[in-house]
């Protein structure tokens, strides 16, 4: 059985905040309120909160062309005061894949490195099939999924819900499936 789950998050606009809402009740319905998610805004609130918590849920948009959200960039250094070792891991990344076919999502690649880097262990990979974009540093080796959830505000806004719920329904079984494997 699952505790709580940290979810963090960097967000310039409201969407990523937005996904972690909406992930945090679909979490709370599906699991019929058994399992609490804990919401922290990276921008007002220190990343080190992650040490509280062996499952985690990060989310992170790309800007431009395939940067780090300005509050993810400014805590880049603070991965180092979290111990990601044992800690479980799951990512959601938001990005324009028609505006930045080439970069899409990128930041969430470049999350998932740091983090499994530094020992953490990663689930909740997504689908690639469907997507349109050129290259993208999130998908897996052999291209088949993103290293986490993908979702695209600006051109497929209509399939988030559904995404996020589908992903929802993923993760959890992977966390106690990953903390029962340790």
């Amino acid at each position: 059985m699952l505790g709580n789950i940290g979810l963090f998050y960097g967000s310039s606009t409201c969407y990523t905040e937005i996904a972690a809402e909406k992930i945090r009740d679909a979490i709370m319905q599906i699991s019929g309120g058994s399992i609490t998610v804990d919401i922290y805004d990276i921008g007002q609130q220190a990343l080190s909160l992650a040490n509280d918590y062996e499952w985690l849920i990060l989310g992170i948009p790309t800007w431009d062309y395939g940067e780090l959200q300005e509050h993810w960039e400014a805590c880049w250094p603070d991965f180092e005061t979290v111990n990601w070792r044992g800690k479980i891991v799951a990512l959601y990344g938001l990005g324009d894949q028609e505006g930045y076919p080439e970069w899409f999502l990128d930041a969430l690649g470049y999350l998932w490195s740091r983090i499994t880097t530094l020992g953490a262990r990663s689930i909740g990979l997504w689908p690639a099939q469907g997507y349109r974009h050129t290259q993208s540093q999130a998908l897996t080796e052999d291209q088949r999924f993103f290293v986490g959830l993908a979702l695209d505000e600006d051109t497929e806004f209509e399939l988030s819900d559904q995404r996020i719920e589908a992903w929802c329904r993923q993760i959890l079984p992977e966390f106690g499936e990953a903390a029962s494997t340790r």
